[in-house]
């Protein structure tokens, strides 16, 4: 939080649409892959300017451009200057705090989604802010970093037999948006396990080391939910908007791209609740543990009140005392104190208080 606060700092004054990179700057140099492809062709190619491939408007395939690293103002301003992107849009692209939205123009139609990635070295969850940028004929993605999520839809492309070669640039869309709405399932396969190890551990022997990784969870998922939510009203919106660019036959694929969306929000908010339940879970636990120790405690305690009564009595230094006098009276003592204490031994056992 504090490195947006900070980024966002440099914008104050500013006026809107001043292209500010705000985020980390995940990579150092911008790499450039265009694709272009019909049902008979495909072309991959990495250029190093991006006028390399435009104009675009004057070719009968489907452009897609995928930028690897939005630090760059210059090339994102480029781009806005060749497709007369809106500022606000641009603006949008470089600062990699945006939550998820889609705003629809007369031209194109601009999209914001988040990726969430799993971390395995760290066991944590990052996310990558992706812009899609939609026109007639093409597709500009902007991406952190150089995530290999969407090589799936490279290899359908390159597949002469594939669908995907049959459509346009709205069902390309549509192929981006759902590989990251289902990367969403790996996601949460990686939170269950975790949440399976951490129930072994509340059942075992739970522990502060339980309770931190209980609050981590905990941090994640609503980091994740945070991430999940505006995506279902991205969805929605592509399959309401009125735009000439989303055509009749991809509207039942983001039908489809929304069901997921819910599957995915559905699985989140059970974890959610499970991690919520861990944590009363572990409340107990250690209530219990901390009981038995006081049940304990009382059950020594009890057996040593008349004990100590009778040692007490016969502690006192007064005269007249016949039983101090007397040959057996010391062994007489500690074997009554012994009958005390079994007693009441076996008399906790029968109530099972231990």
């Amino acid at each position: 939080m504090k490195k947006i606060i900070k980024g966002r700092t440099k914008k104050i004054g500013l006026p809107p649409g001043t292209l500010i990179h705000i985020g980390e700057r995940k990579v150092d140099k911008v790499k450039i892959i265009v694709i272009e492809y019909n049902k008979t062709q495909y072309n991959e190619k990495e250029i190093e300017t991006i006028e390399e491939c435009f104009p675009l408007k004057d070719k009968d395939t489907v452009t897609w451009i995928n930028i690897t690293g939005v630090s760059r103002t210059d090339i994102i301003k480029n781009i806005g200057k060749q497709l007369n992107l809106h500022p606000l849009v641009l603006e949008d692209i470089v600062n990699t705090d945006q939550r998820s939205k889609m705003e629809s123009f007369e031209d194109y139609i601009f999209i914001v989604l988040k990726i969430p990635f799993y971390d395995e070295q760290n066991s944590e969850i990052k996310i990558e802010q992706v812009s899609l940028v939609l026109g007639s004929n093409f597709v500009i993605s902007f991406q952190e970093i150089e995530n290999p999520i969407f090589n799936p839809v490279k290899e359908r492309l390159k597949n002469p037999k594939s669908s995907i070669r049959k459509y346009g640039a709205d069902y390309l869309a549509y192929c981006l948006i759902d590989i990251i709405i289902d990367n969403h399932f790996s996601i949460i396969e990686n939170l269950e396990k975790d949440v399976e190890s951490i129930e072994e551990d509340l059942l075992m022997n739970p522990s502060k080391e339980t309770l931190q990784a209980i609050h981590k969870l905990k941090r994640e998922m609503i980091f994740l939910r945070n991430s999940v939510w505006p995506l279902r009203e991205v969805i929605s919106s592509l399959e309401r908007t009125e735009s000439e660019l989303i055509k009749k036959t991809t509207e039942i694929y983001l039908r489809d791209a929304y069901d997921h969306t819910i599957q995915v929000i559905e699985s989140i908010e059970t974890l959610r609740e499970m991690i919520t339940g861990m944590l009363d879970v572990y409340l107990s636990s250690v209530s219990n543990q901390l009981n038995k120790i006081m049940m304990l405690l009382t059950i020594i305690g009890t057996i040593f009140i008349p004990l100590t009564f009778i040692t007490g009595i016969y502690g006192m230094n007064f005269k007249y005392m016949p039983e101090l006098y007397w040959r057996w009276s010391y062994p007489l003592v500690l074997f009554v104190m012994l009958i005390i204490g079994i007693s009441m031994l076996i008399y906790f056992k029968r109530k099972k208080w231990f």
